[in-house]
């Protein structure tokens, strides 16, 4: 049995995977295949669709877990959900609060939403009009603060403790990792061959939910995270051996751009983790194109950046034949 950090084990999962049961989307998972699609290809009978990639770049055959397909656009959903769902309701009718890099956000919304909790949400200056303007249509008030999510966070954290209203973290909560981590248990209900996990970091909650499930399961697996270059967060953590706060951040993959982590995240993804590899924001948007060509998904810098991994071969998937990207938010990055 594997020993995981905060006492995760199975159970953690199961329970998140059953409150969000009928409330969320149990993504597509795709088998790009490279060459033309053998006869009887298509969508077989555990769901997943097998089609031909169009180039190939790619080392061989991957799975594409569509988390762009989500509910609100990304995995997000899954996490923000599952915490407030663990609220009491006196609670959660006083009010939630969060600050976010744009996809949090919408799903805080999406949640606030679904329980008739007032939502605010802080977003970075730079977050896209077009992302804030959606959060709002979900029906949370948005306040702009500060240049990175670090400066939102700590402007949000205020007004939670100011009003008394409860503050959901994008990735620093048992409750929100254990929402990622359903990602996991329905990969692999569909595809129990995968063999190894290319996985985007932001601040960790999509590497450290769906990383743990994942190990419990397969302990074999081999798990890979990437951050941009950019914003190398955890990857200079984990060489500090501690968590560290960047000077500034240069990456245009705001999802992906905190200046610091968390001690819980961290301790989780230490466990988990085979290596974190480093990829440009052209690779991203290279990558970004590559799925609107192969795939036909729109997805913004975040979610093409497992692709980009394995596009550019940094991502070293050993012996693994059957990786599989998580393609976690989508966008217009691709155009």
């Amino acid at each position: 049995m594997t020993n995981l950090p905060h006492g995760l084990d199975l159970s953690t999962f199961d329970a998140a995977r059953a409150r969000l049961h009928g409330r969320i989307v149990d993504t597509a998972l795709v088998h790009l295949q490279s060459g033309v699609v053998a006869e009887g290809g298509g969508i077989d009978d555990r769901g997943v669709t097998t089609t031909p990639a169009l180039d190939d770049r790619l080392p061989h055959d991957v799975w594409l877990k569509l988390e762009c397909l989500q509910v609100t656009g990304s995995f997000k959903a899954r996490g923000a959900l599952n915490r407030v769902l663990t609220l009491p309701r006196e609670r959660a009718k006083r009010g939630i609060v969060t600050a976010s890099g744009g996809n949090h956000g919408l799903a805080v919304a999406y949640a606030g939403r679904a329980i008739g909790a007032p939502t605010t949400v802080y977003l970075p200056e730079p977050t896209p009009p077009a992302k804030a303007a959606r959060i709002a249509r979900w029906g949370a008030d948005v306040i702009r603060a500060g240049a990175v999510w670090d400066d939102a966070h700590a402007r949000a954290l205020e007004h939670a403790e100011r009003e008394g209203l409860t503050y959901i973290h994008p990735f620093a909560d048992p409750e929100v990792v254990a929402g990622q981590g359903t990602i996991a248990l329905e990969l692999f209900d569909k595809a129990p061959e995968i063999d190894a996990l290319v996985i985007a970091i932001g601040g960790g909650g999509l590497m450290a939910g769906v990383g743990a499930a994942a190990r419990l399961l397969r302990p074999g697996i081999r798990i890979i995270g990437v951050e941009p270059v950019g914003a190398p967060t955890l990857h200079e953590s984990l060489r500090a051996g501690r968590v560290i706060e960047l000077p500034s951040i240069s990456t245009k993959a705001g999802t992906l751009a905190p200046r610091r982590s968390d001690p819980y995240t961290f301790e989780i993804i230490r466990a988990v983790a085979d290596e974190i590899v480093l990829v440009t924001d052209d690779e991203m948007k290279d990558a970004a194109r590559y799925l609107l060509a192969n795939v036909g998904v729109g997805v913004e810098l975040s979610g093409a950046a497992a692709v980009a991994a394995l596009l550019t071969r940094k991502a070293t998937v050993a012996g693994a034949k059957r990786p599989c990207a998580l393609v976690c938010g989508t966008g217009t990055d691709a155009c």
